[in-house]
């Protein structure tokens, strides 16, 4: 266990490094921030002295090794668009995406799993195959899309639910929560579901996948033949191993929600990191965009580690090949 954890984050953190290369390659390559900071009219002697006070004027590897420090420090500078520190902005947006990523996370669980369950044990009923046409529409439409409809139809047309924003919020320390309100729950509905949509129909999906293919195993067979209940053999026994590549799966795709909830935030004009990386884009805001590719890589490795790990206490053959192993 103790071997398999050290593996585990020696990958994290080359992968750490490698994303923080990256992400420093944005300074050399996408836009001079001397010009950005100074403007085209700068004289010779301020762009000397402004890059020698950023130290733009050192080798390439001394930079990347300044940018290392300060990334582990969570500082990435100033934005280029607002003036304030990076990790200022991230620290202040970070609460939004979270909480609309848990809460898409949160509905595509309680609703995909138990759809899945249905559609894996009710095959070939015509609510099944509902849901499993529906499914594919889930897929196949695109977020935005899904957005824009959810905002024409309960947003405009019904008026039951606000079309952008986070609504009210409460301050806890450093933490911001509009889930503490009802203004808040009020306004995260559409955007959660929006962004849930997709990942509810892919759970959904999987786990029916994967139920049909235990329901087959030889050890539900000998569990029939037992005179288990179905209750039992469905979910003492099936269910029970059908989620643990959905563990898997879902995990991951919670990073996914995060990294890719910039869409959602746009239409919804909700104030997250999503919204603040797209406005980066705009203005060319370099350390802004350098800081959420790292952020953004540091959850996908926290949530692969935490997954790798609880798929290593719960499935056992992992721990005796593992054991055998070493």
């Amino acid at each position: 266990m103790f071997a398999f954890i050290l593996r585990r984050l020696f990958q994290a953190v080359i992968v750490m490094v490698t994303v923080a290369f990256l992400a420093f390659m944005l300074f050399q390559y996408v836009g001079d921030p001397v010009v950005f900071l100074l403007g085209q009219d700068a004289q010779p002697d301020q762009i000397r002295q402004l890059r020698a006070d950023l130290g733009l004027d050192k080798p390439f590897f001394v930079q990347f090794g300044h940018f290392l420090v300060n990334a582990v420090q969570g500082e990435f500078g100033l934005s280029l668009r607002q003036g304030a520190k990076v990790s200022r902005l991230i620290a202040e947006r970070f609460p939004a995406t979270l909480e609309l990523a848990m809460v898409a996370a949160l509905i595509a669980l309680l609703i995909g799993v138990p759809m899945g369950v249905y559609a894996a044990l009710r095959r070939g009923t015509f609510f099944s195959q509902l849901l499993m046409t529906v499914s594919l529409l889930g897929v196949s439409l695109p977020t935005f899309l899904i957005g824009i409809l959810l905002i024409l139809v309960f947003a405009v047309g019904l008026g039951w639910f606000p079309s952008f924003g986070r609504g009210e919020v409460v301050q806890m320390g450093f933490w911001s929560s509009g889930l503490l309100t009802l203004k808040g729950w009020h306004h995260i509905v559409l955007p959660a579901v929006t962004l849930a949509i997709f990942q509810l129909t892919l759970i959904m999906r999987l786990v029916r996948a994967e139920m049909l293919e235990v329901l087959r195993t030889d050890y539900i067979k000998f569990a029939r033949a037992r005179g288990l209940s179905n209750r039992a053999i469905h979910f003492g026994h099936a269910l029970k191993n059908t989620l643990v590549p959905v563990m898997t799966i879902t995990g991951l795709q919670l990073g996914g929600l995060i990294a890719f909830a910039i869409i959602t935030e746009t239409v919804f004009q909700w104030p997250g990191m999503g919204l603040l990386f797209i406005q980066a884009v705009t203005f060319a805001d370099i350390p802004v965009m350098a800081a959420y590719l790292c952020l953004i890589a540091l959850i996908f490795v926290v949530i692969n580690l935490v997954v790798d790990l609880l798929y290593f206490a719960v499935d056992p053959r992992l721990r005796v090949g593992n054991a055998g192993g070493h």
